[in-house]
C-alpha cells in the first residue's frame, strides 16, 4: 500500500497519546484510507509523515516538521487560498484527495477545533471550475455485471447529466466507454475492469453498493420506478452504485460553509450507511440503447480526429469539433460535442435538426441576434449544480439571474420561426420570472465572493436586517462626529478617534496634551508618544455597532441560504431551460458554419429510396474535408459515388496525393449529416450509416507487447467480426507491416471477405497495385486513383480522384520531394531502371514479383549498403553492424528506408 495513504504508522502506534489535533488527523486518515488527506490548520492544508514527504516532492514545497509529546513528525502544507493548483497536481499523480476542513470557528469550541472531510476530490467527480479541464462533460462511470449482461452508468457530477445503457457484448460496452472517456470508474464484482483505458482511474468501492436491492433503493431516491425505466438488473446495479459513490465523494454529510459536523461519528468509514443527502440536481436518468446512435469505437474516434488532432504539431483546433464550434456558451459547446460523440440514426430526429439549421442559415439577422444574446448565457448546468450542493456563492446566483434576464430576448428572436424544432425550443425557454425576481430583490448587484461576512443582501429585502444595519450606521455616524465634539470639549486640537481590530474604537491623545484629558476618559492602550482612551458612551456605542454588525452578518448568511435553497428547489426548471439554451446554441453554431463555409443540406435516403435494399447509398458532389480545408490555402473537392453495385472502392496513387484525406472526408461528411449538420459539399445524398470502422495510419503498443503490424491486425479483426452491410469501412495501407508477399495476400483476402461476406461499403487505399485487378473479379468492386503529372523528374499532385488504377507509387519522386540526399535518390533511380529492363541486381535475391518497383529498388539499395559495410573483413564499427542486422525493412516506408540508409552511410564514412 502507498505509505502516503491511510493512518501514519508512527502515529498509529501512539494513537491514544497523540494531541487531540493529531488524533483527528490520524482518525480521518484511517477513515479515508484510499485518499490523501489535506488537513486544515488555520490558513493551510497540512499533511504529515509519509504523506508530507510525498506531497513535498510532488508539489515542490518545503518539508518541515511538527512536534508533540509523542515525537516529531514530518509536515508539509499548501495555502488554502491557492489549493486548487496543488490538488490538480495530486490528481495527475493518481491520488484521490480528501479535504478535511475546520467545521467550526476557533472561538466556538472549548477544545480542539472540529474538523471533518467535506468532500473527496477524484478525477471523475470534479465540480470545481478551477479543476475541470474544459467546458466538456467529465463523466464518472460504473460497470456492473448481471449474468451475461454488462450495465454501464455515466454521471457528470458537475452538471447532473446521468446516462445508462447495457449490452451482452463486452466489445459494445468498451465502445461506449470510448465515446465518453471517463477519467474514473467504479467496478462491481466480476465486471471486467480492463474495458477501461489506462488513463481511467479504476477506484475500489464497496461491493455492497452493487447489491441489487441496495442499488435499487439508492436509485429510487432519484427516479421513480427504476425497474420500468431501466432495461436490466445490471443497469440498476451500475446506476445505484455510481450514485452511492457520488454521494460519498461529494461530501453529502456536510453543508460545508459554516461547518455542520458529520452525522456519522463512527471511527470506521461506513460509506454505505452514513447519513448522506442525495444530489438534488441529479433529477433525470436517460436510458439509451447504443444502437440508437452511429457507433464510433476508440480507433474511429482517434482516426477521424473528432476531438483530438493526431498531428503532434497540428493546429490547436484541427479537429472536427474545433471547426464546428462557433457556440457562444459553455452549454452549447457541451451539447455540440455530445452530438458529435453520438450521431443519430433515426431519420426524423436528424431531419428535425437539419430543418432548424436550414432556417437559421437562411435568416442572417435571426442567427446573428441569437448568437449575440447567447454570449450572455452562463453555464446554468454547473451553476444549478453548485446551488443544489449549497456551494454556490452570491456571485453565482447573480450569474444565474443575468442568464434569466437574456431569456425573454431569446424568445423574442425566435418568434415566428417555422420549423418544429425551433418552435419547441421557444416553448421550452421558461424565463423563470419568479426566480429572477427573487435574486433581483435579495442579492446586491455586485456581491462579494465571501458569503459569511455581509454585504450580499440588498436593502429593503428584510426588515430585521435593515434595522440592524441602521443601528450600525447610526452608531458609526455618532462616532464620526465624536472627534470634532471631543476636540471642542477638551481643547485638544490634535485629538483623534480611531479603530483597530484588536482594541476596537479609541480616542488618541499625544503625550504633551495628557494633562487636558477629562476625568471620564478610561485608559485603553499606552503607546510611545501617546495614550489611547475610551469613554463609557464610546464603549456603549461600540458594543452596539459590533453587536449589530455581527447579528447582521449572521442574518445575511441565513437569508442567503434561504434564497439559495429557494433557487435550488427549481432545479428541474433551470435544467430544462439550460438544455433548451444549449440546443439552440448548438444549432446556431452549425448554421453559422454552414453559412460561412458554404455547406449544403444533405438529403437522407429511406431504405425504399435505395437502388437495392439492405446496403448503403452514398453520393457526394464536390465533397471537401471540413478540417483540412480550414488549414490550407486551397482545397480540391472530389466526388463520391457508392451504392450496392459499387461498394468496394480500391484507391491507388502516390503518397501525398490525398488518399487518406479523401477517405476521412467521406466518413466525416457522413458523420456530420447524421449529427444534423450541413456538410462541406455541393450536394450530398446518403443512407444513414450504423457504424464507421477505420484502419488508418501506423501505431503500436510496445508497452503492451504489440508491434505496429499486430495493432493493425487487431483492428482489422474487429472490423471483420463486427462490420456489416450498414457499415462504412475505411482501410488505409493494410498489409504494409509485413513482407510484401504476405501483405498483398492479407490485403486481398480482406478485400474479398469484406466484399463477399460482410457487404460493407468500403474505401481501401493501397500501394499494393495487384489489388486493383480484384475490380475485374469482384462484382461490386471498382478502382479509383489520384492522378499526378511528372515533368523532368518532378511530380505534381492535382489531388483529383479519377476512375481506374494508378500507374505507380512514385516513391523515388516523393523521396526527392522529401529532401532525401541526391546520391541515394540517384542510386534508387538506377535500380528502378535496371528492374524495368529486367536486370535483377544480385542483392535482390528472389524478390517477389508483386513488389512495387520503388520498394524493390530501395530494398536492393539497402542490401548493397549492408554488403559494402561488411566486405572489408570486419572494420565496420560494432554498433553500426548491429544496427544493420536489426534494421526492420518491413516496417519502413520507402522514404523512411532511404533516410535510414543515408544516415547509416554517413556513419560508415565517419
Amino acid at each position: 500500500m502507498d505509505p502516503a495513504l491511510g493512518p501514519p504508522d508512527a502515529m498509529a502506534e501512539k494513537r491514544d497519546e497523540l494531541t487531540p489535533m493529531m488524533r483527528q488527523y490520524h482518525d480521518l486518515c484511517a477513515r479515508y484510507d484510499d485518499a490523501l488527506v489535506l488537513f486544515q490548520v488555520g490558513d493551510f492544508y497540512e499533511t504529515f509523515c509519509a504523506a508530507a514527504e510525498r506531497t513535498a516532492r510532488l508539489l515542490e514545497i518545503t518539508l518541515t516538521s511538527r512536534e508533540d509529546s509523542t515525537g516529531e513528525y514530518p509536515m508539509s502544507g499548501i495555502p488554502i487560498d491557492n489549493a486548487e493548483s496543488y490538488v490538480e497536481t495530486l490528481l495527475e499523480a493518481g491520488y484521490r484527495v480528501a479535504i478535511a476542513d475546520q467545521v467550526e470557528a476557533p472561538g466556538e469550541s472549548s477544545g480542539v477545533v472540529e474538523r471533518a472531510v467535506t468532500r473527496v476530490i477524484t478525477p471523475g467527480t470534479l465540480t470545481e471550475d478551477e479543476l475541470l479541464a474544459s467546458e466538456d462533460n467529465t463523466f464518472a462511470a460504473a460497470l456492473a455485471r448481471d449474468g451475461d449482461t454488462l450495465g454501464l452508468a455515466l454521471l457528470d457530477v458537475s452538471t447532473g447529466e446521468f446516462l445508462a445503457t447495457s449490452a451482452d457484448s463486452s466489445e459494445r460496452i468498451a465502445d461506449e466507454i470510448s465515446r465518453f472517456e471517463p477519467p474514473e470508474a467504479v467496478v462491481g464484482p466480476d465486471a471486467p475492469a480492463d474495458l477501461f483505458s489506462d488513463a481511467c482511474m479504476v477506484t475500489p468501492y464497496e461491493p455492497e453498493a452493487f447489491d441489487h436491492e441496495y442499488a435499487r433503493e439508492t436509485l429510487a431516491r432519484y427516479v421513480r420506478n427504476p425497474d420500468v425505466l431501466l432495461a436490466s438488473d445490471a443497469e440498476i446495479r451500475a446506476c445505484g452504485a455510481l450514485l452511492s459513490y457520488a454521494e460519498y465523494v461529494r461530501g453529502g454529510d456536510h453543508e460545508g460553509e459554516r461547518g455542520e459536523t458529520e452525522t456519522d461519528d463512527s471511527d470506521d468509514r461506513d460509506t454505505l450507511n452514513a447519513a448522506r443527502e442525495p444530489l438534488g440536481y441529479v433529477t433525470q436518468l436517460t436510458r439509451y440503447d447504443p444502437r440508437e446512435y452511429l457507433l464510433l469505437d476508440a480507433v474511429a474516434l482517434r482516426s477521424l480526429e473528432l476531438f483530438e488532432p493526431r498531428a503532434v504539431h497540428g493546429h490547436e483546433d484541427a479537429t472536427l469539433v474545433g471547426v464546428l464550434d462557433e457556440t457562444a456558451s459553455a452549454l452549447g459547446g457541451r451539447k455540440l460535442r455530445d452530438w458529435v460523440r453520438r450521431p443519430l440514426l433515426e431519420r426524423a430526429r436528424i431531419e428535425g435538426r437539419l430543418d432548424a439549421v436550414e432556417e437559421l442559415t437562411g435568416s442572417v439577422q435571426t442567427r446573428e441576434t441569437l448568437h449575440e444574446l447567447l454570449r450572455g448565457v452562463y453555464d446554468l448546468e454547473r451553476l444549478i449544480g453548485r446551488t443544489s450542493r449549497e456551494r454556490a456563492n452570491a456571485r453565482d446566483l447573480r450569474s444565474l439571474r443575468d442568464t434569466l434576464a437574456v431569456v425573454p430576448d431569446v424568445r423574442a428572436a425566435l418568434e415566428g420561426t417555422d420549423c418544429d424544432r425551433l418552435r419547441k425550443l421557444h416553448a421550452d425557454l421558461d424565463p423563470l420570472v419568479d426566480v429572477r425576481e427573487l435574486i433581483d430583490d435579495a442579492i446586491v448587484t455586485t456581491p462579494p465572493v465571501e458569503i459569511t461576512e455581509g454585504g450580499i443582501i440588498a436593502e429593503g429585502y428584510d426588515a430585521d436586517l435593515d434595522e440592524l444595519r441602521g443601528t450600525a450606521r447610526e452608531g458609526k455616524a455618532w462616532i464620526d462626529d465624536l472627534e470634532q465634539r471631543e476636540r471642542e470639549r477638551t481643547g485638544i486640537d490634535s485629538l483623534k478617534v480611531g479603530f483597530n481590530a484588536v482594541h476596537g474604537y479609541y480616542i488618541e491623545v499625544t503625550n504633551p496634551n495628557l494633562e487636558s484629558v477629562p476625568d471620564d476618559y478610561e485608559r485603553r492602550q499606552t503607546l510611545k508618544n501617546s495614550e489611547r482612551f475610551v469613554t463609557p458612551e464610546l464603549k456603549r456605542r461600540e458594543d452596539e455597532i459590533v453587536s449589530a454588525e455581527e447579528r447582521a452578518d449572521d442574518r445575511e448568511y441565513d437569508l442567503f441560504r434561504d434564497v439559495r435553497r429557494a433557487v435550488a428547489a427549481e432545479v428541474e426548471r433551470v435544467q430544462t431551460l439550460a438544455d433548451a439554451l444549449a440546443t439552440l446554441d448548438a444549432l446556431v453554431s452549425l448554421s453559422t458554419v454552414a453559412a460561412t463555409y458554404d455547406y449544403c443540406r444533405p438529403e437522407l435516403l429511406e431504405d425504399d429510396d435505395q437502388k437495392t435494399s439492405g446496403g448503403l447509398e452514398l453520393e457526394i458532389e464536390g465533397g471537401r474535408h471540413p478540417v483540412v480545408e480550414r488549414t490550407q490555402e486551397s482545397f480540391v473537392p472530389n466526388d463520391v459515388q457508392l451504392d450496392d453495385d459499387r461498394r468496394v472502392a480500391i484507391i491507388t496513387g502516390p503518397n501525398m496525393s490525398g488518399k487518406s484525406t479523401y477517405m476521412r472526408q467521406v466518413a466525416q461528411i457522413v458523420l456530420l449529416a447524421q449529427v444534423g449538420s450541413f456538410v462541406p459539399a455541393h450536394g450530398a445524398r446518403l443512407t444513414p450509416v450504423e457504424r464507421i470502422f477505420t484502419r488508418i495510419g501506423a501505431s503500436d503498443d510496445i508497452a503492451g507487447g504489440r508491434s505496429t503490424f499486430m495493432v493493425e491486425m487487431d483492428e482489422l479483426a474487429t472490423i471483420l467480426r463486427e462490420a456489416d452491410e450498414r457499415s462504412l469501412v475505411l482501410l488505409d495501407e493494410v498489409g504494409r507491416g509485413t513482407s510484401t508477399a504476405d501483405g498483398v495476400a492479407i490485403a486481398q483476402a480482406i478485400t474479398e471477405h469484406v466484399h463477399d461476406e460482410l457487404g460493407a461499403t468500403t474505401l481501401f487505399a493501397t500501394h499494393h497495385h495487384p489489388l486493383t485487378e480484384l475490380a475485374d473479379d469482384l462484382e461490386a468492386a471498382f478502382t479509383l486513383h489520384f492522378a499526378v503529372d511528372q515533368t523532368d523528374g518532378e511530380v505534381v499532385f492535382h489531388h483529383e480522384i479519377e476512375p481506374g488504377a494508378a500507374t505507380g507509387s512514385y516513391g523515388v519522386e516523393v523521396a526527392t520531394a522529401a529532401g532525401v540526399p541526391e546520391d541515394v535518390v540517384e542510386r534508387a533511380r538506377t535500380l528502378v531502371a535496371a528492374e524495368a529492363d529486367g536486370d535483377s541486381p544480385p542483392s535482390m535475391g528472389d524478390s517477389n514479383p508483386t513488389e512495387s518497383e520503388a520498394e524493390r529498388a530501395l530494398e536492393a539499395c539497402l542490401g548493397e549498403a549492408t554488403q559494402t559495410a561488411t566486405a572489408d573483413g570486419g572494420d565496420v564499427p560494432a554498433d553500426l553492424a548491429a544496427e544493420l542486422r536489426t534494421l526492420d525493412l518491413a516496417h519502413l516506408t520507402p522514404v523512411e528506408a532511404l533516410t535510414e540508409l543515408d544516415r547509416l552511410q554517413r556513419l560508415l564514412e565517419e
